[in-house]
């Protein structure tokens, strides 16, 4: 298989792949795990403040404001859009803590059980597509925000298909900067021995596109799992599809 009948430019030499929603369905559980903690959060501190409880909106909260980036990074987006400000306090504090670092552990321990619940599955397409990207010869990676990326893969049945893998772990050990920065992606192209130039990147996260297109890859592929393809276009995606499987079927 060559690499126009995967839907890529012929000078493309590696695919640097975001994990949830484009890979495996975990986005809907992250919805859900930050849609449980921070309205259990602003429900708490409405009724102390004697206030309207407004609920975290699982599509447009989510996708403006937290998917895509760090833990700490979306919860304090989220928090500055509704114009409050907590401690950040460190990576050491409980969950019960309200603090930056606090809700984000407590997000965390949710979405883990969630997970522990329901298990993760790979979207056939992605597999597919998986399956013909190494078939052409071409390096792969995976970029994720998530500190259990590798836990997800090896529930997925996907983890051997990377040549590498940049995720929350390895970006706090070197230092690097949550999407919509495009470190993340950079660092991985550097791993594999690859211009930006000659890599794509499969994204289905506002913040992720845009993070692609900030690092002047060759290629961005906007994934559209939650009706928000203009939206990806606007971000810098050169192409928009519904499920990978579709860059094959157009060829």
């Amino acid at each position: 298989m060559d690499k126009t009948s995967l839907g890529l430019p012929g000078n493309i030499r590696a695919c640097l792949f975001d994990l949830d929603g484009v890979l495996t369905e975990t986005a809907k559980l992250h919805a859900k795990a930050w849609r449980r903690m921070f309205d259990e959060f602003l429900s708490s501190r409405a009724a102390s403040r004697g206030e309207p409880f407004v609920p975290f909106d699982a599509v447009r909260d989510y996708d403006e404001y937290v998917d895509g980036k760090p833990r700490e990074d979306g919860t304090r987006s989220f928090l500055a859009s509704r114009g409050i400000k907590l401690r950040e306090g460190s990576a050491d504090d409980a969950s019960s803590a309200e603090t930056i670092h606090g809700l984000g552990r407590r997000k965390n321990d949710i979405l883990l059980a969630l997970v522990h619940e329901s298990g993760v599955d790979a979207y056939p397409g992605s597999v597919r597509y998986l399956e013909a990207v190494r078939r052409a010869g071409l390096l792969t990676a995976v970029v994720s925000s998530s500190e259990n990326c590798r836990e997800m893969l090896i529930s997925a049945g996907i983890e051997k298909m990377f040549d590498a893998r940049i995720d929350g772990v390895s970006a706090l050990r070197l230092g690097l900067a949550g999407k919509p920065a495009p470190d993340t992606f950079l660092a991985a192209a550097r791993f594999l021995g690859v211009r930006a130039s000659r890599a794509a990147v499969f994204e289905d996260a506002l913040a992720g596109v845009q993070a692609g297109r900030a690092g002047g890859f060759g290629f961005v592929v906007g994934v559209d799992r939650a009706g928000q393809a203009e939206r990806l276009r606007a971000r810098g995606a050169d192409i928009v599809v519904d499920d990978l499987g579709e860059l094959m079927e157009a060829t």
